[in-house]
């Protein structure tokens, strides 16, 4: 009997993932453990279908060339799902696209190799564009919210394609040496999974003995790599193995040298197997071209011809002006993608794209195949000259050396694999001697073996980096800084790469005003969700024609995030109405507030609990031990505090007290209460529980805290609008403000402030008042409209904001009596110059711990 798939979730489905039960009994996939057919695979795949739900949704799955992966990521795509597939072995990946799209499901690989589905959403928060199928990290970055978007037709045409020119046949099998998140891997599976062959899913690297004795066992008769594959197979003797089922290799992913074409071709024509060198970009599905084998030895630098129902055209190309015929390469054909995706929004956009501009210059030969000659968005101008790293690889590969070149317009960055009789200075000669550059714009680094990604393409993020100081730079503003030393400087992080991003690097609250402002200087006005970015997708904006960019930085029209000048007039308001300037209450509630919303933002912005409990220490340190500080000098020259506030257990021990020991009431309840949320939510069962109801559990700890609010709940005599017990609903209500993604949710939050509030602080309504116009505010408006000078002044506010609250209770009455103005002046200053002060303390103690763990190193 033939097991027919149920119907697909909004009508769409891809066809050879809906028709695998078609191929009967034939072996679909051999694993370690066995093998399992086509009418068994396609009963897993139907089971994992119906856990998904019958709602169109959008899934986010680990890309790992497992079972597991596999039958989750066809049981989407047969049911009408939208997979947002990731690298598997790439945390910061997972953490970046889960803060950044809100997927509906995450899959997660458990150790006994099944897969857990996290239901983060009841049903779907997205609008999906009914064409769309799959989401796709572009080929050179892992997590970055640039997805290429990719339809049904999309996957079919180039799975047909590729099995056509390929000639795939039933009885092929071929085995996984790329991973499935990768466009290449995945397009292997496709291909052979439409006409009925079987798939050999393993982990191994073909430099592991043990992947060929599965190869020969499973009898494989397909192979593809990545050029670092080559490399590879050099190595472990590929030219006399004994493969006598093999059929064809297929080679992509980046430029193979042309001596290596001929001689692999040679190889195969000798030992009776096809190479395939085959030309794509994941914007086009995967493949956009491919050399036929008989033509490989004769035309080793060709790309070859369309693959079918393809075409290409080339386009005139301001990088090559005298190159008789060379042009933009510019392919059309049904697998190129509908465009890109930014944010979750863009999925509900159809195709935006009609033919895609693939940044390859090329030219058409005599015989028709076409090749590539260089790439136009790897041209450099460098002190006005033009450089192409392509040709400073070409150039170091002619003299015998492995290099990868990148760069920016200050300068080249090389990294070369060491050779004997070869070092820094000579090869820095030969490079300037090719192309004119000063030798001060040249960096070379020597390296045992070139950065790679996990897919075994060049990894050029790797070689910039670098170039990124991991010490001080001598820049006091950062405007002379390239973004990754910016990140690293106001972040204190070694590690950082163009796809790391502001929340994937650990940023919190008290370094995102600063990491803004310091952005918005370089970059004019920054998108809403900048903190989800990654660096790169940043220096694109950064990279704008100069008169756009001028235009930008020209304008006086500014943005200000709501939470930044949300933070800064609370500040302002709690000191003023402290030394008896102005009488504007409700300042310090309105922090815990905000204080809420960033926990949501950032400390619950990665999905791993390890990560989460992390990021939620060092955030509690950064306040606890400056308020610790300060409090044991404060406690030296005055009388205003004890012992307990200096170990920040007044509130907790005299909750009743109204005197100067409770001046630190909000930092006090401030750590309990992240104390208390970081314990809770580093229970496995409650952290599971967030990220399938990230809206449901915060709206859930408000009415919890609603109960103390309202006295419903037995306690000892309390001071209620200073209690950590009392005041935790604000702090629970400004994290589910954070979650609100739709209208209806919004509106919760709103009626739910605009309830609570008023009685809160019993005759005094102008508080009250603040207070929910700040509520609405940070609920309704992501962004404000404002100029630079406030986004300066609101910036440096907001981001000294503890500090200031934490000096003025000594700072204030120095000056009190001479003017008031002036003391909430001083108490502004002052705070802002601790605040500097403890961040530079930090800095220095991070810089000499590290410089202490190389010298042990």
């Amino acid at each position: 009997m033939t097991l027919l798939p149920a119907p697909p979730v909004g009508g769409h489905a891809l066809p050879l993932a809906r028709d695998l039960a078609l191929h009967g009994d034939r072996t679909a996939v051999v694993t370690a453990d066995g093998a399992l057919s086509y009418r068994a695979l396609a009963g897993r795949v139907e089971d994992a279908a119906r856990r998904l739900g019958p709602e169109r949704r959008l899934v986010l799955l680990p890309g790992a060339n497992s079972l597991g992966a596999l039958v989750v990521h066809l049981a989407a795509l047969s049911a009408g799902h939208v997979v947002l597939l990731v690298p598997g072995d790439h945390p910061e990946a997972v953490a970046g696209l889960t803060a950044a799209y809100d997927p509906d499901v995450v899959v997660h690989p458990e150790e006994d190799g099944e897969w857990r589905f996290e239901e983060r959403h009841p049903g779907s928060s997205h609008t999906l564009h009914p064409d769309l199928a799959l989401l796709l990290s572009t080929s050179g970055s892992t997590g970055s919210p640039k997805l290429v978007r990719l339809s049904y037709e999309n996957l079919q045409a180039n799975a047909e394609s590729i099995a056509a020119y390929l000639g795939i046949r039933d009885t092929d099998r071929a085995a996984t040496t790329l991973p499935m998140h990768y466009c290449y891997g995945l397009s292997v599976i496709h291909s052979h999974l439409l006409r009925g062959a079987g798939v050999v899913l393993t982990g191994l690297s073909v430099a592991d003995a043990c992947f060929w004795e599965l190869f020969r066992t499973a009898g494989c008769t397909a192979l593809a790599g990545v050029p670092y594959t080559f490399d590879l197979l050099d190595r472990v003797g590929f030219a006399d193995m004994d493969l006598p089922r093999l059929r064809y290799v297929t080679q992509a992913g980046g430029r193979l040298a042309p001596e290596r074409v001929a001689r692999y071709a040679g190889l195969g024509q000798r030992r009776g197997w096809d190479l395939f060198v085959m030309y794509g970009q994941t914007e086009a599905t995967a493949r956009m071209a491919y050399l036929p084998p008989a033509l490989a030895v004769a035309n080793p630098s060709a790309i070859g011809v369309p693959v079918p129902g393809g075409s290409f055209r080339l386009e005139p190309a301001e990088e090559a002006p005298e190159a008789d015929g060379v042009g933009e390469l510019v392919y059309t054909g049904p697998n190129v993608m509908l465009g890109y995706a930014h944010s979750p929004e863009d999925l509900a956009l159809g195709r935006t794209v009609d033919a895609l501009r693939t940044g390859d210059l090329a030219r058409r030969t005599g015989t028709g195949l076409y090749e590539i000659v260089g790439r136009r968005s790897r041209f450099l101008k460098i002190l006005g000259l033009r450089v192409d790293p392509q040709r400073i690889e070409a150039l170091l590969e002619r003299h015998g050396l492995d290099a990868l070149c990148a760069g920016d317009d200050e300068g080249l960055v090389l990294a070369v694999v060491r050779e004997p009789g070869w070092d820094e200075r000579r090869i820095r000669g030969r490079v300037v001697e090719e192309c004119g550059l000063p030798a001060r714009a040249v960096h070379v680094h020597l390296l045992p073996e070139l950065p790679r990604l996990p897919t075994g393409k060049p990894d050029y993020q790797a070689v910039r980096a670098l170039a990124v100081p991991t010490g001080g730079s001598g820049q006091e503003d950062g405007d002379g800084d390239d973004l990754c030393a910016l990140y690293a400087r106001i972040l204190d992080r070694t590690d950082v790469t163009p796809d790391s991003s502001f929340v994937s690097l650990g940023g919190d609250s008290l370094s995102y005003v600063e990491m803004s402002l310091r952005l918005e200087q370089r970059l004019g006005r920054l998108p809403l969700h900048w903190h989800t970015a990654t660096i790169r997708e940043l220096e694109e904006r950064e990279e704008l024609p100069e008169e756009e960019r001028g235009t930008a930085r020209r304008s006086r029209r500014r943005s200000v995030e709501t939470s930044v000048l949300l933070r800064a007039v609370a500040i302002v308001c709690v000191v003023g109405s402290h030394i008896g300037l102005f009488e504007l209450r409700g300042g310090a509630h309105l922090l815990l507030a905000v204080a809420g919303f960033n926990f949501a933002r950032f400390l619950l912005a990665s999905p791993e609990r390890r990560g989460r409990i992390r990021r939620s220490g060092r955030s509690i340190a950064r306040i606890a031990v400056p308020t610790m500080a300060w409090t044991a000098f404060a406690l030296l020259i005055s009388d205003d505090y004890d012992l307990s506030n200096v170990l920040l257990l007044h509130n907790a021990l005299w909750p009743e007290d109204m005197g100067p020991g409770i001046h630190l009431w909000f930092v006090e309840a401030l750590v309990y209460v992240l104390l208390v949320l970081t314990a809770l939510l580093a229970v496995p069962a409650v952290h599971r529980l967030e990220l399938r109801f990230p809206y449901g559990l915060p709206v859930a700890l408000v009415a919890i805290g609603l109960l103390t609010r309202y006295e419903l709940v037995g306690l000892p005599a309390r001071a209620q609008i200073t209690d950590a017990v009392t005041v935790f609903w604000l702090f629970a209500l400004g994290w589910a403000a954070a979650r609100a993604r739709t209208v209806p949710h919004r509106l919760l939050v709103t009626a739910t402030a605009l309830a609570a509030v008023p009685g809160f602080f019993p005759g005094e309504p102008r508080r009250e008042l603040f207070v929910m116009a700040g509520f609405c505010l940070l609920v309704w408006f992501p962004t404000l409209p404002s100029v630079r000078r406030v986004n300066q002044a609101a910036g440096l506010l907001a981001g000294a904001s503890l500090s200031i609250y934490l000096t003025h209770w000594q700072v204030y009455p120095l000056f009190d009596d001479f003017s008031k103005h002036l003391a909430l002046a001083v108490s502004l200053v002052f705070g802002v110059g601790y605040g500097a002060a403890v961040t530079w303390l930090v800095q220095r103690a991070s810089a000499v711990r590290g410089g202490a763990a190389q010298a042990r190193r």
